[in-house]
């Protein structure tokens, strides 16, 4: 299956909510918000627009198939910290789609000069704690029933983290 990895642009509202709505709930916990809501996805697009975000999708004969984001805030004294958000549809996984994404943020990351970047994710998603861990990020921390799904079951997330090299 081929792919067209591009920026995610203001129009691609309607194909992200499609993409959002593939998705297990499971997988969306680490992002905070719920991004099957078209104004998460506004939000979203807004600090696209605002700088504090940089958002890129994996697109095949139209569709949205994967996403990834990484999230700054200059003004705060993280600054020099990006949290890095990664999505593939299921049946997607295990092709190399996400490694693209994230080699491709990483890219980003290094041109904006971070000097870390983090990610979360819950324990039990061992293929994407292999992903990141085989670019170069540890385990940093778990926090203990963070987050909570729908039906009101607590999650521990584990935070990753990966030193940037200096430019």
């Amino acid at each position: 299956m081929s792919h067209t990895i591009r920026r995610f642009r203001p129009t691609d509202d309607a194909a992200m909510l499609a993409f959002a709505a593939t998705l297990p709930e499971h997988d969306l916990l680490f992002l905070g918000r719920d991004l099957r809501h078209a104004r998460v996805i506004e939000a979203w697009q807004q600090a696209i627009g605002e700088g504090w975000i940089d958002s890129l999708v994996a697109e095949d004969s139209g569709a949205i198939v994967a996403t990834a984001a990484l999230v700054r805030d200059p003004l705060g004294w993280s600054g020099h910290v990006g949290e890095v958000r990664l999505l593939v549809a299921p049946d997607r996984r295990g092709a190399g789609l996400g490694r693209d994404l994230l080699e491709a943020l990483l890219a980003i990351a290094h041109a904006h000069g971070l000097a870390k970047l983090t990610a979360s994710m819950t324990p039990d998603q061992a293929a994407s704690i292999a992903l990141f861990e085989g670019l170069g990020f540890r385990r940093e921390a778990t926090l203990t029933g963070h987050v909570r799904a729908s039906d009101g079951v607590a999650h521990d997330l584990l935070v990753l983290a990966r030193p940037m090299p200096s430019i």
